[in-house]
């Protein structure tokens, strides 16, 4: 029999996937082996260059001269400018102790420190960006829009939830990561051509949008999604599923301050979609509750007795809007009225 004769489906198209994935595994991981060593490269420059100015008393005008000749003698690479060099110098001020650079920094490409360097003055806040932006895959521009909504900060106020009690290990702590208190909504992305009938949606989609920005994992599914129970119908203001967590997380977004029988409605949401939709890979639903306000006694009262996991957040709306807008569009209580009124 010749080879022409030999039947090789499927076995080479499973032999061919594998062998994509193997090679873009090993390219991901090049990738990231050459990123380490570069951020480490930088830093020790900088060391370099800061030991140097202290013991001989250089100026700053050291660093253009080494610009200069690091050019000449490396004239394919692009990392040796005066102002990356000053950058390597502030970065190795910046986190003194190698061991830092070796454990987490290294493990973010080096655009991802300068933007650390430049937005923030802590060591403290940068670490706990870096080690963000690491477990979630935050982009640069994502990193930067955390920074920018000050997410650090909220993230010293706790949002109350019932994770460790209701989910296993370490699905408690990667359910915890994902809510914060407060959610910061703004509208800086709606064009000056919004109708008001538009409105609704552009919320919901900012939201969505929003949701997403927190970090890989989190697919859209639906908003005011229908569930059919005891033949009525009941609709969720968002739902999601997480790929990293395996599970839906279902979202109700209230006008007001936080009341306890949320909690109750939230309860029944997760056990409906546990039933209509969770398959039996799927870890337990989550559900968020997001409200103006909360008051952290009740919050906690609300989901001592409660067996799914539920968490309580507030979110608060930007006035970022146009000016030639403000007059024409509603406020932002109305906005989300409007999310838990609509009609389908």
């Amino acid at each position: 029999m010749t080879d022409s004769l030999i039947p090789i489906e499927p076995f080479y198209d499973q032999l061919l996937t594998a062998l994509k994935d193997r090679i873009r595994n090993a390219q991901v991981q090049a990738a990231l082996s050459v990123n380490r060593g570069l951020v480490v490269l930088y830093w020790r420059i900088g060391q370099d260059i800061l030991q140097r100015q202290a013991e001989q008393g250089w100026g700053s005008k050291v660093i253009d001269r080494l610009a200069e000749d690091l050019r000449q003698a490396f004239p394919d690479s692009r990392g040796f400018s005066a102002r990356n060099l000053r950058y390597m110098r502030a970065f190795a001020e910046a986190y003194p102790d190698e061991s830092l650079i070796l454990e987490t920094l290294s493990n973010l490409p080096w655009g991802h420190n300068v933007r650390l360097l430049d937005a923030l003055d802590t060591c403290e806040a940068r670490l706990w960006y870096a080690q963000q932006a690491i477990a979630q895959g935050w982009s640069r521009n994502i990193l930067l829009v955390q920074i920018e909504q000050q997410l650090y900060l909220q993230q010293q106020e706790s949002a109350i939830t019932n994770f460790e009690r209701t989910l296993p290990q370490p699905q408690s702590d990667l359910a915890q990561n994902l809510i914060k208190d407060p959610y910061q909504f703004d509208f800086l992305a709606l064009g000056k051509d919004l109708q008001e009938r538009d409105v609704q949606q552009a919320l919901v989609d900012r939201i969505r949008d929003f949701l997403l920005e927190l970090g890989v994992g989190f697919a859209f599914v639906g908003s005011q999604y229908r569930l059919a129970v005891g033949g009525e119908d009941f609709y969720l203001d968002l739902l999601f599923y997480h790929l990293k967590l395996r599970c839906y997380v279902v979202i109700d977004i209230k006008l007001g301050g936080f009341q306890p029988e949320y909690s109750g409605k939230m309860n029944f949401y997760v056990s409906a979609v546990d039933d209509l939709l969770r398959h039996e890979a799927d870890q337990p639903t989550i559900g968020i509750i997001l409200c103006k306000t909360k008051n952290k006694t009740i919050a906690e009262y609300a989901l001592r007795d409660v067996q799914k996991p539920i968490g309580i957040s507030t979110h608060r709306f930007g006035q970022e809007l146009p000016e030639d807008l403000k007059q024409d569009l509603p406020s932002a209580d109305e906005l989300v009225q409007q999310i838990n009124q609509v009609e389908l």
